[in-house]
């Protein structure tokens, strides 16, 4: 150990590194069993026009033609969205008479947004372990620009 560091020499980087392993095994186990579902959000997610309808879709249900009133596009069109962005589990339609409505549905934005917070918590760990780097070879003299 490295006195001059307070005696967290080593070890804690030993300890970062072992902490980091655990994170990414954790985040491969849990994209290993919500692969296809992430993968059909990201992909729904991908379209402006999709997130567009979304957007939409927050603030209440509708139908496909009023979903079509902003974008200058045809309701077939629409509905191929729709149809992507009902096939990720992202918006569920009802029967309502002769209306089918769609809404939002919340889960998948949930998991895709649990996904990307595992990996933020890597690279938080990351940024950590390279500020202490920064910080040592501060303290060492190393850091002078040259």
């Amino acid at each position: 150990m490295d006195p001059a560091s307070g005696g967290k020499g080593r070890r804690q980087g030993v300890d970062n590194e072992h902490n980091t392993i655990l994170l990414i095994s954790y985040i491969a186990i849990g994209d290993y069993m919500g692969t296809a579902t992430l993968d059909a959000t990201f992909l729904a997610l991908a379209d402006p026009t999709r997130r567009a309808i979304l957007a939409r879709l927050a603030e209440g249900e509708a139908t496909v033609n009023e979903l079509a009133k902003p974008f200058e596009l045809s309701q077939p069109a629409v509905s191929k969205h729709l149809y992507v962005l009902e096939k990720a589990g992202l918006v569920e339609s009802r029967v309502d008479g002769q209306r089918r409505p769609r809404s939002l549905r919340l889960e998948p934005m949930l998991a895709a947004g649990e996904w990307i917070r595992r990996y933020r918590e890597v690279w938080e760990m990351n940024f950590q372990r390279l500020d202490a780097v920064l910080e040592e070879l501060q303290r060492n003299g190393d850091g002078d620009a040259r």
